[in-house]
C-alpha cells in the first residue's frame, strides 16, 4: 500500500483536498517512490517532511508539511505547514 492510499484512508485528508477543490486523482507525493522504500526499511513510527501537488482548474497547489506514519498499522496522517499555490496563467 503506498502513501497516496493511505493518506486517502483518513477522512482529515479527503476534507483538505476537497477544500481545495483538488481531485483525487490530481494528487502526487513528491519523491513518493523513495519515501515508500525508506519506509519500508524503517515501518515503526516515523515522520518525514514531504510535499504533496495537487491540481485543479485554478492551477496548482503544493502543500508543504510533516508526515506521520506506521506502515505496520497501515496509518498515516499528513501535517500541513503551509502551501504555495501557482496559476494556471503561471504556467502557460
Amino acid at each position: 500500500m503506498g502513501i497516496k492510499d493511505l493518506l486517502l484512508n483518513g477522512t482529515s485528508f479527503l476534507l483538505l483536498m476537497k477544500e481545495y477543490a483538488i481531485d483525487i486523482a490530481d494528487i502526487k507525493i513528491k519523491d513518493e517512490e523513495v519515501l515508500t522504500e525508506q519506509f519500508l526499511q524503517h515501518p515503526q513510527v516515523n515522520k518525514e517532511s514531504i510535499c504533496i501537488e495537487g491540481k485543479n482548474k485554478d492551477g496548482i497547489i503544493n502543500f508543504f508539511g510533516t508526515l506521520h506514519y506506521n506502515m505496520l498499522n497501515k496509518l498515516a496522517v499528513f501535517e500541513m505547514h503551509g502551501f504555495e499555490r501557482t496559476a494556471l496563467q503561471e504556467l502557460i
